[in-house]
């Protein structure tokens, strides 16, 4: 064995970092799920009261969003500032495809919001489970 890593070491050195990727990335995909919840899961959530911050820029959010949810940048979201957020009630957030709202919820859960999560998959997994949007029209609009 001594003698094949030896004459190899580029072989048993490539097979040792595809090991460590599959490690680490396993260590990833387990942490990001604790963050997030499927659309069904996240209506349970909303039934019972809870926050919805919707990441998408105003354009996106207006044209479709989950009813009650508040439009928020990220960076507004990080400075935690916004008196519409009640504090004792679950956070989710929601992005377009799911990648933004998971660093939100952890940068939430870091603030001490330790009932924060997101839709797995954004509005886009939301919409594919035929869920309701709701649209905001600016006054004057037909």
């Amino acid at each position: 064995m001594l003698e094949f890593i030896g004459n190899h070491p580029l072989l048993v050195g490539g097979t040792l970092a595809m090991i460590l990727a599959a490690v680490l990335f396993e260590i990833r995909v387990r942490a990001r799920s604790i963050f997030e919840l499927a659309p069904n899961d996240a209506v349970k959530l909303i039934n019972q009261g809870a926050n919805i911050i919707d990441l998408r820029p105003a354009e996106r959010y207006q044209a479709g969003h989950i009813v009650e949810s508040i439009n928020m940048t990220p960076a507004a979201l990080g400075k935690g500032e916004d008196k519409r957020i009640k504090k004792k009630r679950p956070v989710l957030v929601v992005c377009e495809t799911g990648g933004d709202s998971v660093k939100a919820a952890a940068t939430l859960r870091q603030a001490g919001l330790d009932m924060s999560f997101c839709i797995k998959g954004g509005i886009d997994a939301w919409t594919r489970e035929n869920l309701p949007l709701v649209t905001t029209r600016k006054p004057g609009a037909k």
